[in-house]
C-alpha cells in the first residue's frame, strides 16, 4: 500500500539533510510532509507562507530552518528552545521533527496561528512542545519565561537590536540566541551592538553560507548571553520597535 512517502520525489530533500549531516528516519520525513500538506491546507484561508511549491517549501522553510546546525549543536540534551514569532512554526517545528529529544515553545502574537501549530502538535503527536499565543515583551517579565532557555531562536523580520530585546531576555546565562538572516549584517549589526550588551548578551559570530544546491544566501547571527538582562527590559509592548535601543 502507498504511503504519503510514495506521492513525493524526495531526492533532493534527502540531499539536502545529507549537506547538513541529519539522517531522518522514515517516520520523521512522513512527520515532515504531513505538515507541508497541512501548511499549503491552512494557507488557502490564512496567511502562514507565500512560499506553496513542493520543493521551495522543503528547502526554503524546512532545510532553512534546520540550518541551525551550522551554528549549534542539536544533539545536546536536554535543550531547552524557544521560537520567538515563529509564524507558521518556523524553525520551531522542523527542528523538534529533526531531533525529538528538544524542549520546544512556540509563541506568536496571532491567536489563529498558534491554534494551527496546535493541530500540527497533535496530528504528529509530538511531545515536549508548546505553543502560547501572546507578546515576547508580555512572557519575558519576571516570574514567567524569563531566563527559562538554553536557546532562543528567531526567523522574524526585524531588527537586530529589536529582535534582541524581545529574544534575549528568555536565554538563560550561558545560552544562545541566534537570529536567522537572509542577508549580510555588518552595519545592522555594528548598530545592535549597543542594545545586545546593555541586554547581557555578546555577538559571538555571524555563520554565512549558501542553502544547499543553491544561491539562496543565508546568515545566522550567534550572541551569547553573559549576564542576567537589566529587569527593566524588555520595554512594555511596541516600544522596542518605535525607539530601539
Amino acid at each position: 500500500m502507498d504511503t504519503i512517502l510514495d506521492k513525493y520525489d524526495l531526492k533532493q530533500f534527502y540531499k539536502d539533510l545529507g549537506e547538513l549531516h541529519i539522517v531522518l528516519t522514515d517516520s520523521q520525513v512522513q512527520q515532515f510532509l504531513i505538515y507541508y500538506e497541512m501548511l499549503i491546507e491552512k494557507n488557502k484561508v490564512m496567511n502562514l507562507t507565500a512560499i506553496t511549491e513542493f520543493n521551495e517549501v522543503l528547502k526554503k522553510h524546512f532545510i532553512d530552518s534546520l540550518s541551525l546546525v551550522k551554528a549549534y549543536d542539536l544533539h545536546m540534551f536536554p535543550a531547552s528552545v524557544i521560537d520567538i514569532g515563529t509564524g507558521g512554526g518556523f524553525p520551531g517545528i522542523p527542528l523538534k521533527i529533526a531531533f525529538p529529544h528538544l524542549k520546544v515553545t512556540l509563541m506568536d502574537s496571532l491567536h489563529k496561528r498558534i491554534d494551527f501549530l496546535g493541530e500540527v502538535i497533535e496530528e504528529l503527536a509530538l511531545d515536549g512542545i508548546d505553543a502560547i499565543h501572546g507578546r515576547a515583551e508580555d512572557y519575558a517579565k519576571p516570574g514567567q519565561l524569563r531566563e527559562q532557555y538554553d536557546l532562543c531562536v528567531s526567523r522574524a523580520v526585524a531588527n537586530l537590536s529589536v529582535l534582541s530585546e524581545y529574544c534575549l531576555p528568555y536565554v538563560k546565562v550561558g545560552g544562545k540566541f541566534i537570529s536567522y538572516k537572509s542577508e549580510k549584517i555588518t552595519e545592522e549589526m555594528k548598530n545592535a551592538e549597543y542594545a545586545i550588551k546593555t541586554l547581557g548578551g555578546k555577538i559571538e559570530e555571524q555563520i554565512a553560507f549558501n542553502l544547499p544546491d543553491s544561491d539562496l544566501f543565508r546568515n545566522l547571527f550567534v550572541v551569547e548571553k553573559c549576564v542576567p538582562t537589566p529587569v527593566k527590559y524588555p520595554r512594555k509592548a511596541g516600544m522596542a520597535s518605535k525607539k530601539p535601543l
